[in-house]
């Protein structure tokens, strides 16, 4: 019939992109939120960041989401968070039932002029979060900053987790395809950290770590610096092609988020992202935690340090270094005097031995 047919028949296939999994870090550090107080509180920051979650995920039913807090001990899920354990059972193996209505009487019936996810967000992140500072001692309150280095294994372990449930489902173990380390994620996952408070110089290994297992995972980690001096979250940004953002007013974050972070990687490649033009490059010694502009570095192991180390041993590998002629006077080589130039009747000529000078014409 196709040969008879003169029409063109064009074969119809619908490609759907991969789902987009955000992962939004929230420094939760109650001394940095108390000085940007005036500007922006934690509440009025946090509902704007849920303005840009519920965009997110109006993009695409498939879009996921995951909210995380950087404490200053500690990094909390926020969405999603751990399920309840289930209901006891007795010897006789039934489950001990519950009153409905006590139960209802709780929980606040779900409104009908807002989307159950959206919704459900905002109750787990609201909830979580007043958990969170309820359980904060005023030991807690001494640090100035957060766990930044938690927070970002997490997203990570979010991330791989949606892309191995995702591959799984759509291969099989007999007809699995060689793993190939260029071909793109199942998932495009990303992640955005609000950052209000200083780098740790102490979490700079487990920070990096975080970092190069993101960047050979194809995730970009996003940065909108509130206030603080964020230096490892530069590198991180540069390290992974994601945007850092320093926010000069902190009160207009929702326009940071929805202009300048709603596209996700695949998207960016069609528009003009903001730049940062200059990335501190310092990095933390071994030896001390200290941000070094200069150090020594082990040949090996490429560990840093602030100073040479004792018997000039590496402390990481061990490696005895040759620190060459380090720490010797440098050999100063005497220079040769020259000849002052006698100045006769305040002139700058050489002296001739007459006593009188030329004559004038």
């Amino acid at each position: 019939m196709d040969a008879v047919d003169v029409s063109e028949h064009y074969e119809v296939t619908s490609i759907d992109s991969p789902p987009s999994l955000l992962s939004i870090v929230i420094d939760t550090n109650p001394r940095a939120w108390a000085a940007l107080d005036s500007r922006l509180s934690l509440a009025q920051a946090i509902s704007n960041i849920l303005v840009f979650v519920n965009a997110h995920l109006a993009f695409s039913n498939t879009n996921q989401v995951a909210v995380i807090a950087a404490h200053v001990n500690r990094a909390v899920w926020l969405y999603p968070t751990a399920q309840k354990p289930a209901a006891a059972k007795d010897n006789s193996g039934d489950v001990q039932m519950q009153d409905v209505s006590a139960e209802t009487n709780n929980s606040s019936s779900p409104s009908a002029n807002k989307y159950p996810q959206f919704a459900q967000i905002e109750s787990s992140v609201f909830s979580s979060i007043q958990s969170l500072m309820a359980e904060t001692t005023i030991q807690d309150l001494d640090q100035v900053t957060t766990q930044l280095s938690g927070a970002l294994t997490l997203a990570l372990c979010r991330i791989n987790k949606a892309s191995q449930a995702l591959s799984s489902s759509d291969t099989t173990l007999s007809n699995a395809a060689p793993v190939n380390s260029t071909a793109p994620p199942p998932v495009k996952g990303r992640i955005v950290v609000i950052s209000v408070s200083d780098s740790e110089p102490s979490q700079y290994i487990p920070t990096m770590n975080a970092v190069f297992a993101a960047a050979h995972n194809q995730v970009a980690i996003d940065t909108i610096a509130l206030a603080g001096d964020s230096t490892f979250l530069q590198q991180a940004c540069f390290n992974t092609n994601g945007i850092f953002l320093k926010a000069s007013n902190p009160q207009g974050l929702l326009t940071y988020l929805m202009f300048g972070l709603i596209p996700d990687t695949e998207a960016r490649e069609s528009i003009i992202t903001p730049t940062h033009d200059t990335v501190d490059f310092r990095t933390a010694c071994f030896c001390h935690g200290k941000v070094v502009d200069t150090g020594f570095v082990c040949s090996v192991c490429l560990s840093i340090f602030c100073e040479p180390p004792e018997n000039a041993e590496c402390l990481t590998c061990g490696t005895v270094l040759a620190l060459g002629n380090y720490g010797a006077k440098p050999a100063v080589v005497p220079r040769k005097k020259k000849k002052k130039k006698k100045i006769v009747n305040g002139s700058g000529r050489e002296e001739t031995g007459s006593a009188t000078g030329t004559p004038k014409p």
